[in-house]
């Protein structure tokens, strides 16, 4: 995944996904959980100038990939990703799905994420 603001979008997904830090260098971060990594480049500055993140991101929704992650509790979540720059959809928006509880949002840069906890 490229992100525009490599410490934030890193911080989003350590803390609200529950990834590791495997491996880190000024221009990318390998992040990581049993089964999944997941490598954050920086956009070059060049290319990162062009790019307009709004406040809050506006969600990139024509992306062909959306990252999913298993959480404990769609709830602490959901506060999780306010308070790291990201967003979950509100409660009356999850819908159930292979047995789980499901919720779209996403991270700090607009990238649409889903989460899903088992039901309970």
């Amino acid at each position: 995944m490229y992100a525009k603001n490599l410490a934030l979008v890193q911080a989003f997904y350590a803390v609200v996904a529950g990834l590791g830090v495997q491996h880190a260098e000024n221009n990318h971060v390998v992040l990581e959980s049993p089964g999944f990594l997941l490598t954050v480049v920086e956009i070059s500055e060049r290319i990162a100038s062009t790019i307009e993140i709004t406040n809050p991101p506006r969600r990139r929704i024509e992306t062909p990939i959306k990252l999913v992650f298993p959480v404990a509790s769609l709830e602490a979540t959901r506060a999780l990703a306010a308070s790291h720059g990201g967003e979950l959809n509100a409660p009356e928006r999850e819908w159930e799905f292979l047995g789980r509880r499901v919720c779209d949002g996403q991270d700090p840069e607009g990238n649409v994420v889903q989460f899903w906890q088992d039901k309970p």
